[in-house]
């Protein structure tokens, strides 16, 4: 049999016992659970730091866009600006040739003076703005392509003249050889050709017209005068090219003083090197078909009593004359 002191020492063997193993139990269920506490914190951390990444690329690519875009859109309005200078020019060059062909040069002036006031004009980049100017660019360049045409049949119409006047020009030439042929000099058959061509006035009659319309011949009265009335032919003349000429007539008093009022269309040119009056004119083109001419003069105030003369002058030289008596 166990002592009572051995049975003690048994027993509290035994307490010591089961107080550790109850402690390595509780150590061994604390471990799991701070291990698990651990892991989560971190995978919440992992998490936040993901969707801070996300978020920063997004935004960082959302500024890229932007930055993009904006950039494309400042070169897609400078692109278009410089279409438009280039139109500008193009419109330069257009307007010279139609000018030079004879046609009509205002809608392209009107198009230039747009585009000018487009180009003055603070634009912002946005898409707005840029497809008003693309839709202006391609109206203009719809214009260009119309006077393209324009300017081709312009050139057609020029082309057919050139050769009218190359026809003219070969009579002439025809003309020239068969005067060369009685053994005169170029220089004398230079002079007669210009002499030769030269136009000469046919048929002339000066009226006057008083203020009911009525005509009345040489010579009237100066009370009977409400204005003067000009007519005449110009002769055919085979040798003369077909060309634009300036007429202009002269009335010229007993004092050798020309009637002359510039607010009643008088100017000035140059024969024989020295400037002189004229009283009227009128642009013509010479066709060569003894076409009639007409002139109307008021001279706003009485004639004085006496002869007057009338001159017709082009190109520096007499065409004809005329004459009529107030008394």
């Amino acid at each position: 049999m166990l002592s009572a002191s051995n049975k003690n020492v048994t027993t509290d063997h035994t307490k010591t016992d089961m107080s550790d193993a109850s402690e390595k139990h509780s150590s061994l269920e604390t471990t799991p659970k701070r291990n698990n506490k651990a892991a989560i914190i971190i995978a919440l951390m992992a998490i936040v730091i993901i969707i801070q990444g996300i978020k920063i690329y997004l935004d960082t690519k959302e500024k890229q866009e932007v930055r993009t875009q904006l950039t494309t859109t400042e070169e897609e309005l400078a692109t278009t600006m410089q279409r438009m200078t280039e139109i500008r020019t193009e419109l330069d060059q257009k307007i010279a040739e139609v000018a030079k062909l004879g046609g009509n040069v205002a809608d392209l002036e009107r198009a230039k003076a747009e585009i000018e006031n487009e180009l003055k004009r603070s634009i912002r980049a946005t898409g707005k703005e840029i497809k008003a100017l693309k839709d202006r660019v391609e109206g203009y360049e719809m214009l260009l392509k119309n006077k393209d045409e324009e300017i081709e049949k312009l050139k057609n119409v020029n082309k057919e003249l050139v050769t009218e006047n190359r026809s003219l020009k070969t009579q002439k030439n025809q003309l020239g050889d068969s005067i060369s042929r009685l053994s005169q000099t170029k220089e004398d058959l230079t002079a007669k050709v210009a002499i030769a061509s030269q136009l000469k006035v046919e048929n002339v009659r000066i009226v006057a017209l008083n203020d009911r319309g009525k005509e009345r011949e040489s010579p009237f009265k100066s009370r009977q005068v409400g204005k003067l009335k000009i007519e005449f032919n110009i002769a055919e003349n085979n040798v003369a090219p077909i060309e634009g000429k300036k007429i202009m007539v002269r009335i010229i008093d007993e004092n050798n003083q020309v009637l002359f009022d510039v607010s009643r269309g008088s100017g000035t040119f140059i024969f024989n090197g020295k400037e002189e009056f004229y009283t009227a004119a009128q642009e013509v083109l010479f066709d060569n078909t003894k076409q009639k001419l007409t002139y109307l003069y008021d001279k706003g105030s009485e004639y004085a009593s006496g002869s007057y003369t009338l001159e017709v002058y082009t190109d520096n030289y007499l065409m004809g004359r005329g004459e009529f008596v107030v008394k």
